[in-house]
């Protein structure tokens, strides 16, 4: 049994090096927004290359991340942690020093790889390291330090790229790695699964990044990647059927048998899609349009991550009374009034009148929906399932992002110098907007039509603070 507890200096230890292994993974997914308008003058890279330095770092996230979990339980939680920060440090290194945008899409790509094997990895550490008695306090401090590095990373990321360039928004998390790395090895107990079995699916990896990698690649180049988008589409279908026949598969599609569950999820992929695309839009046209600094631009979005690091466990305490069926109605639909509110925010908006509203209505939507939907994935599988159930959904929104930034500039009619003009823009930005609050509208029908009060008894949450507005919070396996 774990017996480190949070007063000791091993504790704090412990705690120290997963919020920074964490918060290395959660800065880069809010902050590479706010520098894309400067990297793509510095690089001279078209539209398509700034969806790529996002989306190249989502795919090999979203495909492995299930991998990269099953991976430390059998080697060592601490030893595929410390593997993923240093991966994931010399990653950032090479995203850093590029200096074209291939080099610079091929080194998120594999960033994102050593964000799936130290991801998990954080929250399981504490999981296996602290005593039963401190375990909850413990991941509400992991995940409350978390959510407050999720807070700063555009602010901190706009001020790095209006100062010393956007390549130190990469080069950040070399010292932060120097620092996690020894005190991860000198201070964190290693643990392993001792039901783990040694196979991996590696091949439901490599085909389940493949079908997304494809789709992504045929919205991106569309008109001149129609075959790639069929193969795409026969990857996904191998995928399945490799899974399904696995004796130990990476997505074990039984879980499906959960009627509640997979309607969750076909919601999480509606919400997270809608806000994928709209925190990928929204920092350039704060730049591009409104004429925001890279500082201002990051900050003008601090609010919604605030509401959701001051007010999402209480979120979740209410759900828990009434129920998630009409908060996973009501968020998406506050949401989706915000994106229609962003269509105020032109040529030299007034942050007050113009994006403050959107901004705040958008942090309330978030407040009200995401820590339920959390909750109604754990309680819709049984108890000894809850990891992988928390995993799948983590990696189904990270996919639906991945997707809504490949697709929504195609369906708003970005062309690829669009985000060098203003005005050219300014008017696919107010075509992308309705679409994403459709989207969310749909996700909102089908949480009222689908979801149901989960039965008594269930697993709950043990992230109840979450800061993070890219995807929902990961929980760890072994449950008790």
């Amino acid at each position: 049994m774990p017996d480190v507890r949070i007063a000791s200096a091993q504790g704090k230890w412990i705690l120290l090096t997963t919020v920074l292994g964490s918060s290395m993974a959660l800065l880069d997914s809010t902050v590479v927004n706010v520098a894309l308008p400067r990297i793509g003058d510095d690089l001279d890279a078209s539209l398509s290359a700034l969806q790529w330095t996002i989306n190249a770092y989502m795919l090999t996230l979203a495909g492995l991340i299930l991998l990269g979990g099953s991976l430390g339980d059998q080697y060592g939680r601490r030893k595929i942690f410390v593997i993923g920060v240093v991966w994931f440090a010399a990653a950032s290194l090479m995203c850093g020093l590029a200096p074209t945008d291939a080099v610079l899409i091929g080194a998120r790509a594999l960033q994102g790889i050593g964000g799936a094997l130290l991801t998990p990895g954080s929250l399981a550490l504490i999981q296996a390291s602290f005593h039963p008695d401190d375990r909850a306090r413990a991941v509400g401090l992991w995940s409350g330090f978390g959510g407050i590095g999720a807070a700063i990373g555009p602010f901190l990321g706009g001020w790095l790229v209006d100062g010393p360039g956007w390549r130190w928004v990469f080069l950040l998390n070399v010292p932060l790695a120097l620092l996690c790395v020894p005190v991860a090895l000198r201070h964190v107990p290693e643990s392993a699964d001792g039901r783990a079995h040694g196979r991996f699916d590696v091949l439901g990896a490599v085909l389940g990044a493949l079908a997304l990698g494809l789709v992504t690649f045929a919205l991106i180049e569309a008109g001149t990647a129609s075959l790639l988008a069929v193969a795409g589409v026969a990857a996904g279908v191998a995928f399945v059927y490799v899974e399904k026949r696995r004796q130990d598969p990476m997505l074990p599609l039984d879980i499906f048998g959960s009627r509640q569950f997979t309607a969750l999820n076909v919601v999480t992929l509606c919400v997270y899609g809608a806000f994928g695309g709209y925190f990928f839009l929204t920092a350039l046209q704060l730049q591009v349009v409104a004429g925001y600094s890279a500082l201002a631009a990051g900050t003008a979005l601090l609010p919604t991550t605030a509401l959701m690091l001051l007010f999402s466990a209480r979120s979740g305490a209410l759900a828990d009374r009434i129920g998630p069926r009409i908060p996973l109605t009501v968020g998406p639909l506050l949401c989706a009034t915000a994106m229609l509110l962003m269509l105020r925010v032109g040529e030299h908006a007034n942050y007050l009148t113009d994006v403050l509203p959107a901004v705040l209505v958008q942090g309330v939507g978030m407040v009200v929906l995401v820590a339920p939907l959390t909750a109604s994935v754990l309680a819709s599988v049984d108890t000894t399932r809850a990891g992988i159930a928390s995993g799948i959904n983590n990696a189904a929104a990270r996919a639906a992002s991945l997707i809504a930034v490949a697709a929504l500039p195609l369906l708003a009619g970005m062309g690829p110098e669009a985000y060098r003009s203003a005005s050219a823009f300014d008017a696919a930005f107010d075509r992308a907007m309705p679409i994403c609050a459709g989207v969310l509208v749909v996700g909102a029908a089908l949480a009222f039509a689908l979801v149901r009060r989960p039965a008594p008894g269930c697993v709950r949450p043990e992230c109840r603070t979450h800061g993070n507005v890219t995807s929902p919070p990961i929980e760890a396996e072994g449950r008790s």
